[in-house]
């Protein structure tokens, strides 16, 4: 199948952006995957000895990918200790 790509592309040598940006999407979407089933806390892939990695979060743990305006060592906690 790549043979194919490589020899469509050679023929047709404007389909090379093309074939470069559905490939560099097809990358991030599976890295961006990669880091949510990671990263996570929503995630748990050991239920034995970690049941339940959301309530071990601190008030200043960022979880998520980008804060905007959020220092998150500046915040204090408010909720009560699980």
């Amino acid at each position: 199948m790549l043979h194919q790509i490589m020899g469509q592309a050679k023929k047709h040598p404007s389909l090379i952006p093309f074939l470069v940006f559905i490939g560099a999407g097809g990358t991030g979407a599976g890295l961006y995957l990669l880091h949510l089933a990671l990263f996570n806390p929503d995630v748990s892939w050991d239920r034995k000895n970690h049941p339940d990695p959301w309530n071990k979060l601190g008030p200043d743990d960022q979880y998520k990918f980008y804060s905007m305006n959020v220092d998150h060592s500046k915040l204090k906690k408010e909720g009560p200790d699980f």
